[in-house]
C-alpha cells in the first residue's frame, strides 16, 4: 500500500511536493483507500501522476531499457535555469506485509546521484542499502548475501537504479519493494498506452465467475448491455504476413532460377531462402485472437468500437479496478472524468472504500475536474475531507500541492460550493467579460465596437 509519494524537479513541479495517503480523521485504516487531486487546467495535476509513473518505469526498466550512454530520460522543471543542473527527486513510502519501507532516488541528466531503501520493522529504521553515485553501502539484512552484492556492484551502471539491477539477481531483502513497482500499481488515462479489449479479455478469460461479474456491473451502469461474449477467431493480420512471406519467397526463387549468380551470391540466396522458409512455416500455423462482442438484447451484437465512449471508458477501468481490488494493488487514473460519468465514478470510489469489496487494501488515486464528487451524489458522501488534494501554480509557474484538511473543513460542509467559490484556491482566475471583450476588440468578427 502507498502511504506517501514525494517528488521534486519534475515537469511543472520545482520544489519538492508530497502527497500523503494517510487518514486524518478515521485511524482505523492504515492508509486511505481513495485520494483525488483537483486543480485548474495546466496546474500540474497530471504531472504528479506522471512523476509516479516515471518512478515505476525507472525501477522496472532502467537496467534493461535505458541505454548505457544515453543518460537519464528525466524531464526537469523548465521555468528556472537552475533546474537543468539540479537533481530530480522521487520518493515513496510503502506498507508491504505489515512492514513500512521508504524507497527513493535522485537523478540528474547523466546518472543516479543517490538511491536508498530503508525498512521499519518494529518501527525502527534499518538500512537495506544506500547509494551515492556508484558507491553502495548495505545494511545488516544484506551481508548474508555478500557474494551476490559484489557481483551486482560490478554490473551497476551510473544511469541504472540498483533496485532495477538487484531484482534480476533475486536479492531477497529488496524484492517486496520491487514487486510493488512491478505489479502493485497500474495506470490508466488519456495518452497512456492501454488496450481496453485485451485487458477485459485477460480479466475474464477462463473465469465464468469474473465474466458474470463484469456483465452484471455493465448492466448496473445502465449502458444497455445484456451480455458480453468472447469470440475466438483466426487473426487475419497473421495470415496476411504469411502471404507476404510466400510472395517474397517466390520472387527470390524466380531470381535464383534466372541464373547468372556467382558462388557468393548463390550462397546468399540459399541463406535468404532458408530464413524465408522458416518464417513461412511459422505463419502457416494459424494464430487466434479473442474479440469482445456486446449483446444489446436478442440478436444484436456489437464490437467494442461500435460502443459509446462512455461504455468504452467504463470498460477500460472496470477490469483493472476489479483486479486491483482482488490483489490489493493501487490504481492511478489520470482525468477520470474523461472516462466516467460522475455517478459511475462515485460507484467506483465506493468499491474501493467498502472493506468487503476491498479486503486487501487496494487504493484508487485519481485527478479530476468533476466538482460534483465534492458534494453528495445520490445522497451519499463520495469523497471524504482527507481524501481531497489541490494543485495550483505559484508566481514562478511551479505546481504546489496542498490538502483540503489545511482549511479545517467541518464534517458535512459543502466542499463543492466553497471550492467553486474560490475558498480553497486551485481554480482558474477566469472572468466571462474578459473573454467577451477579447473577442470584441480583436476585430475578427466585425469592428472594434462589435458591429459588423
Amino acid at each position: 500500500m502507498l502511504r506517501s509519494f514525494r517528488l521534486g524537479n519534475h515537469r511543472s513541479i520545482w520544489d519538492e511536493q508530497e502527497l500523503l495517503l494517510l487518514p486524518a480523521y478515521d485511524k482505523r485504516r492504515a492508509v486511505l483507500p481513495v485520494v483525488a487531486i483537483y486543480g485548474a487546467n495546466a496546474a500540474g495535476k497530471s504531472n504528479f501522476l506522471d512523476g509516479l509513473q516515471f518512478m515505476v518505469r525507472a525501477v522496472t526498466e532502467s537496467f534493461d531499457g535505458w541505454q548505457p550512454l544515453d543518460g537519464v530520460p528525466r524531464r526537469p522543471f523548465r521555468l528556472d535555469p537552475r533546474a537543468a543542473e539540479e537533481a530530480s527527486t522521487f520518493v515513496v513510502e510503502l506498507l508491504l506485509g505489515g512492514i513500512r519501507y521508504t524507497y527513493g532516488f535522485q537523478v540528474d541528466n547523466e546518472m543516479v546521484v543517490e538511491e536508498w531503501l530503508f525498512s521499519y520493522p518494529e518501527k525502527r529504521r534499518r538500512i537495506v542499502f544506500e547509494r551515492r553515485g556508484e558507491e553502495l553501502r548495505f545494511g545488516s539484512t544484506v551481508p548474508t548475501q555478500r557474494g551476490k552484492t559484489e557481483v551486482l556492484e560490478d554490473l551497476l551502471r551510473p544511469n541504472a537504479l540498483f533496485l532495477s539491477l538487484a531484482a534480476k539477481a533475486n536479492l531477497d531483502p529488496l524484492l517486496p519493494v520491487y514487486e510493488w513497482f512491478l505489479r502493485g500499481v497500474s495506470f490508466r488515462g488519456p495518452g497512456r498506452a492501454q488496450s481496453t479489449e485485451y485487458t477485459a479479455v485477460k480479466f475474464i478469460d477462463g473465469s465464468p465467475q469474473r465474466q458474470r461479474l463484469l456483465v452484471e456491473l455493465l448492466q448496473l451502469a445502465d449502458l444497455g448491455i445484456t451480455d458480453v461474449l468472447v469470440l475466438r477467431e483466426e487473426d487475419p493480420t497473421w495470415r496476411e504476413m504469411g502471404w507476404r512471406v510466400e510472395q517474397e519467397l517466390a520472387m527470390l526463387q524466380d531470381r535464383r532460377d534466372a541464373g547468372g549468380q556467382n558462388e557468393s551470391q548463390q550462397s546468399l540466396f540459399e541463406d535468404l531462402e532458408q530464413q524465408l522458409r522458416a518464417r513461412a512455416r511459422m505463419y502457416s500455423r494459424p494464430r487466434y485472437r479473442r474479440r469482445l462482442l456486446f449483446a444489446h438484447g436478442p440478436g444484436a451484437l456489437f464490437d467494442l468500437g461500435e460502443e459509446s465512449k462512455g461504455t468504452q471508458g467504463w470498460l477500460s477501468l472496470l477490469p483493472v479496478a476489479l483486479t486491483c481490488l482482488e490483489e490489493g494493488s493501487t490504481l492511478v487514473v489520470d482525468e477520470i472524468d474523461s472516462s466516467l460519468h460522475p455517478r459511475l465514478t462515485a460507484r467506483l470510489v465506493a468499491l474501493f472504500r467498502d472493506q468487503v469489496t476491498n479486503p486487501k487494501g487496494a487504493q484508487l488515486l485519481f485527478n479530476t475536474h468533476d466538482t460534483s464528487l465534492l458534494s453528495p451524489v445520490l445522497g451519499e458522501e463520495v469523497l471524504k475531507r482527507d481524501e481531497v488534494w489541490f494543485v495550483e501554480k505559484n508566481d514562478s509557474g511551479a505546481s504546489v500541492l496542498f490538502p483540503l484538511t489545511e482549511f479545517k473543513p467541518r464534517a458535512g460542509e459543502n466542499a463543492e460550493r466553497r471550492y467553486l467559490g474560490g475558498s480553497y484556491g486551485a481554480i482558474p482566475n477566469i472572468l466571462a467579460e474578459d473573454f467577451v471583450e477579447a473577442v470584441r476588440s480583436s476585430g475578427l468578427f466585425g469592428g472594434a465596437d462589435g458591429q459588423a
